[in-house]
């Protein structure tokens, strides 16, 4: 089996003699223990890991131990893996791009003798950047966030900094958050943060547990660090030399700051920015607003499916993937990447991106044309960064000139619109690309490209300064050109001396040994023996024939390789100096990256909206305070993108003191977590700036969008699948406002009926009066939706419940479903279960068992409510006093914020259990005189 595992992996062998092990054994002991980190050894042609690590790479990677060899023998043996290099880019993108829990190191060196050279972590991959994407886009942009917290009377303030290395971003925040910390979640996913420093001795308190897990919700890798590292003081200094323009606008943007500004400090330590002078006046920086975009925390973009994973069966499984039709290499997927993770709350801004699309959609061939030059626009913003790093070389900014020289291009195609929003892409793109390209600017910059580099050897792949650039460089270019004229001289008059035909029989040479040399076949060699000995010095007799010189080519080629020598050395100090000359344009091509990544995504909004079989429409966007949530003809744009689907339409009205809380009924499978979905779907790409798939729409933006979908057991941090479906429920009820979101789906069904029914009526009863957000809520308690009547008769009641069923409809005689996937106005009083068992292939005897246990045991209308008369042992049914139904609510719901406020990280099991069962004694007295309440119990 090793052998074959061996053939088919190709796995370079590791050659180490027995002194070369035993040194490099040596120096592995000396390595500090890191759980977390992946290290890996470059041995020139392959690379080998070892101990814990050569196991983890075998079994992840390599899906068996059968890969692992052994070094050294006996109680030192060491268990080590070797690594191709195509292996070890596959390794680090994943440990560094998918993975949240290693960080990865990179030693060069031999025997014991190795130094660290790189070291990464899923926030800070710029060291692994040439191995990341060198064959690759880099499609997200990973940013490293430092929190700082403080608790004080039961209350937590967060001290937020975070860095964006790839846009060069230093930003600061502070706010007051809950026990849930949903502000931070929020602000952790809107900033796409990969990773996250916190102090150390934190950890240790009992209100950190809570914090960890907001953290690792967000699938965050936590870093701690000591905490005499989170200081404020010495930051002026630093951030003078980092930032660039005025300090003291950066001054006076810190001294806001208590709490943030140590974490700042700590995070510049951690990302040792100073430590590298090209970082030096290139970052901007900034306060973020935790207010400034619609907040989603990560159940929300789980139960909306906005990012991509890695189950998808296709692209268009996730928000993203279908939305992303950008064009340009990179920038466009990084930028939607971030816009979908922060939808504006700002109205103009939103109907100003939604008139550029507009006038795309409308225009096909100015997208067209737009669409066509964008793909020839290369990865601006990472080539300049390669460039500020000194990493870069002629080649970087080749492509930076074969995207500036593709402006005039972009201009004339918007110059030549003249349609309703002509004003507007002039004031948005046109002005601004102008003032980018003038002389003053990219024009200066392309005038440098065309004086200084060799753009003729660009067909040759060949990237070389202009020999016209420098008269030192042109005087060795000569030098260069005559050496190898006297050079091809003395070729032909040797052929002739020895009756040889040139290049035929007598060849030219240059061999990395020997240089210029010239190369006869050995079926030739016995023809000119006599004068090979005598007149030239025999070099080499190999099957290819035999190489020889004498004192003149020598002499030609050492002064030919002295030149060639000098004019490399030349070229690279003229590269250099043009290199550095180029970054003083940075700032320019910023701002044209920011112009050209908008232009692309907005771009892909419009392709999506005209190309879709059933295209898209413009939403009507009105402010947070009015107008309702109206979708007619609404789809979900990810099912029906799918080959196997043909989407049914459903309208949604969410109407202000009418419909604003919605509750959705109907049968399994009947399409009522798609329609709940869809809603947030839509308002979310709304937000965005997106046409979005209505036949028409009319959006009240929202500032945040709750969600909790479908809840699966979190088993490795020891959460059920009602515990997780209690923490969402959570979040929800302590972050919603009357200006959010809210999409619930099935809650309840993780506990026993009547606890799953009383938590669901008390949690919407807590919505509807108390948070009074617009509100979708899927669920098969079909009494849930006796709500409606309940809350109708409450006074001052300006929500509005309303209730929805998905329709189906069942054969009279053959007892068959078949599903609708209509939804409309009223309740559905069963659910089909047992149905959609028999669409399962149930055996008929089991089907026919459950349907004689369910008639016995359903009997529910949603006007009344069914008790039991002891002393006629009949059945009757009574409407319940509204006042009573007011005060049972009230009583259930007083229990539920009891429950919800028990500190459980802190309290044993035991006690934890007695406390809850004190409450439900008390509950259960209170509910004495309470027919409505004492029901449930």
């Amino acid at each position: 089996m090793e052998g074959n595992f061996e053939e088919q992996n190709k796995l370079p062998e590791l050659k180490l003699d027995a002194k070369q092990a035993q040194g490099f054994l040596s120096f592995y002991k000396t390595l500090p223990n890191d759980t977390r980190a992946v290290r890996f050894f470059d041995r020139k042609d392959y690379y080998t890991a070892h101990g814990e690590n050569s196991v983890f790479i075998a079994k992840t990677y390599y899906h068996t131990t059968s890969a692992l060899r052994q070094l050294g023998s006996g109680s030192n043996a060491l268990s080590s893996v070797s690594i191709s290099r195509n292996m070890f880019e596959t390794i680090a993108r994943d440990l560094l791009l998918e993975r949240n829990d290693h960080t990865v190191e990179l030693y060069e060196g031999s025997g014991s003798n190795w130094r660290l050279v790189k070291t990464g972590s899923p926030g800070n991959i710029g060291s692994f950047e040439d191995v990341l994407f060198a064959n690759n886009e880099m499609q997200d942009t990973p940013v490293v966030v430092s929190i700082f917290p403080s608790f004080h009377d039961g209350r937590c303030v967060i001290g937020m900094a975070y860095v964006d290395l790839t846009r060069r971003v230093l930003g600061l925040a502070e706010f007051l958050d809950d026990s849930r910390f949903t502000n931070l979640e929020s602000s952790l996913i809107a900033l796409g943060a990969k990773e996250c420093i916190f102090p150390a001795e934190s950890g240790k308190s009992n209100e950190c547990k809570s914090l960890y897990d907001s953290l690792e919700r967000c699938a965050v890798m936590i870093t701690e660090r000591k905490k005499h590292e989170f200081k404020g003081r010495d930051l002026d200094s630093d951030l003078k030399r980092l930032v660039k323009g005025n300090i003291e606008p950066v001054r006076d943007l810190v001294s806001g700051f208590d709490l943030a500004t140590p974490a700042l400090g700590a995070l510049l330590s951690f990302s040792e920015l100073l430590s590298n002078e090209d970082n030096y006046g290139n970052f901007t920086i900034r306060r973020y607003d935790i207010g400034g975009f619609m907040r989603l925390d990560s159940a929300a973009m789980r139960a909306l499916n906005v990012m991509e994973s890695k189950t998808d069966a296709n692209k268009n499984f996730s928000l993203f993937g279908l939305m992303n039709r950008t064009c340009t290499a990179g920038m466009g997927k990084r930028l939607l990447h971030m816009w979908l993770k922060q939808p504006l709350v700002d109205l103009n801004e939103i109907k100003t991106r939604l008139d550029i699309v507009q006038c795309f959609v409308e225009e096909a061939g100015l997208r067209q044309d737009l669409r066509q030059h964008l793909k020839r626009i290369s990865d601006v913003e990472r080539l300049l960064r390669s460039l500020e790093r000194r990493r870069g070389g002629l080649q970087h900014i080749i492509k930076l000139y074969q995207s500036a020289i593709r402006l005039p291009f972009i201009k004339t195609a918007m110059q030549q619109y003249t349609g309703e929003f002509a004003s507007l892409i002039s004031e948005r793109y046109l002005k601004k690309l102008e003032a980018l390209s003038d002389q003053d600017h990219l024009g200066k910059f392309i005038d440098l490209v065309e004086c200084s580099v060799d753009l003729d050897q660009l067909e040759n792949g060949e990237y070389m300064i202009s020999s016209n650039y420098d008269t030192k460089l042109a005087s060795l270019k000569d030098q260069k050109e005559l050496l190898e004229q006297q050079i091809h001289e003395l070729h032909k008059k040797t052929a002739i001396e020895l009756d040889l035909q040139v290049d035929k029989a007598l060849k030219l040479d240059k061999a990395a040994q020997f240089g210029h040399v010239f190369r006869i076949t050995k079926k030739e060699e016995p023809k000119i023996r006599k004068k090979l000995t005598t007149q030239f010095i025999v070099l080499e007799t190999r099957k290819d024939g035999v190489k020889f010189t004498n004192t003149k080519l020598k002499k030609l080629g050492d002064q030919y390789q002295s030149v060639v020598d000098d004019y490399r050395s030349c070229q690279k100090e003229l590269v250099d100096r043009v290199v550095e000359t180029v970054t003083s344009f940075s700032e320019v091509f910023e701002d044209l990256a920011g112009l050209l990544s908008e232009m692309d995504v907005l771009l892909s909004f419009a392709d999506l909206a005209a190309s879709c079989p059933t295209p898209y429409c413009r939403p009507e966007i009105t402010s947070l305070d009015a107008g309702d949530i109206v979708l007619e003809g609404s789809r979900h744009p990810c099912v029906e993108a799918q080959d196997w689907v043909n989407f049914i339409p459903n309208d949604c009205r969410l109407m202000r003191g009418k419909s604003w809380f919605q509750i959705v009924t109907g049968p399994n499978m009947g399409g009522k977590s798609t329609f709940i979905r869809q809603v947030g779907v839509i308002v979310l790409m709304a937000q965005v700036g997106s046409f979005v798939p209505c036949d028409k729409a009319s959006i009240s933006i929202r500032d945040c969008i709750f969600a909790r979908v479908g809840a699966g057991d979190c088993q490795l941090r020891g959460v059920s699948t009602f515990m997780q479906e209690m923490l969402e429920t959570a979040s929800i009820l302590k972050g919603a406002t009357d200006k959010s979101l809210i999409i619930i789906d099935e809650l309840g069904r993780g506990t026993s009926t009547y606890d799953g029914f009383g938590l669901a009526w008390a949690i919407c009863e807590h919505l509807v009066q108390v948070k009074r957000a617009p509100t979708l809520f899927a669920t098969h308690f079909h009494e849930l939706t006796a709500l409606a009547q309940a809350n109708s008769e409450v006074s001052g009641n300006t929500v509005g419940v309303a209730n929805f069923h998905v329709s189906a409809h069942i054969d009279t005689e053959s007892r068959k479903l078949t599903m609708l996937y209509k939804v409309e106005p009223g309740a559905c009083d069963q659910s089909f279960g047992i149905h959609v068992a028999e669409f399962a292939n149930f055996p008929e005897s089991v089907v026919a068992l459950a349907r004689e246990k369910a008639a016995e045991l359903e009997d529910f209308s949603p006007s009344s409510m069914i008790i039991n008369n002891e002393e006629s042992g009949k059945r009757k049914s009574r409407e319940d006093d509204p006042d009573e139904v007011s005060r049972g609510a009230e009583r259930a719901h007083k229990f539920l914020k009891e429950f919800a406020a028990m500190p459980l990280d802190k309290m044993e099991l035991k006690d934890s259990l007695q406390r809850v069962r004190e409450m439900k004694d008390e509950l259960e007295k209170d509910a004495a005189d309470c027919h409505w309440l004492r029901q449930f119990l």
